[in-house]
């Protein structure tokens, strides 16, 4: 029986940024091939995040700016304008069923942070 492989996209990992760029618990915007990314370090909880800055219900680019939590066990960010809250794990929003932003994979490598874009 021959094996089927899914055909995956291959990730491209960019430098974004250096640690010391994004505020503890906080975030901070990047661009990557013309798209706003917000890069979120969750110190609290020892994990970083990367999704779209774009906030879909008003398109208005400030993710980056809005404040991290959880809702129980997952991590979320609000909008600081009309407190949409997205998962930062999988861009769902949290308390609209209509919205949703892209997340990025990321890693930290020697104090520099890396944003991963199929």
């Amino acid at each position: 029986m021959e094996a089927l492989v899914a055909d995956k996209e291959e990730i491209t990992w960019y430098l974004a940024c250096r640690v010391d760029d994004v505020p503890t618990d906080g975030g901070a915007c990047v661009l990557i091939n013309g798209h706003q990314i917000a890069i979120f370090h969750f110190a609290r909880r020892g994990e970083w995040y990367a999704t779209d800055n774009e906030c879909p219900h008003r398109q208005q680019m400030a993710l980056a700016r809005g404040m991290i939590g959880s809702l129980g066990d997952e991590p979320k960010v609000a909008c600081p304008f009309h407190k949409k809250t997205f998962s930062l794990r999988t861009g769902q929003c949290l308390n609209d069923d209509g919205y949703q932003i892209m997340t990025f994979p990321v890693k930290v490598t020697d104090g520099n942070v890396y944003i991963g874009v199929e």
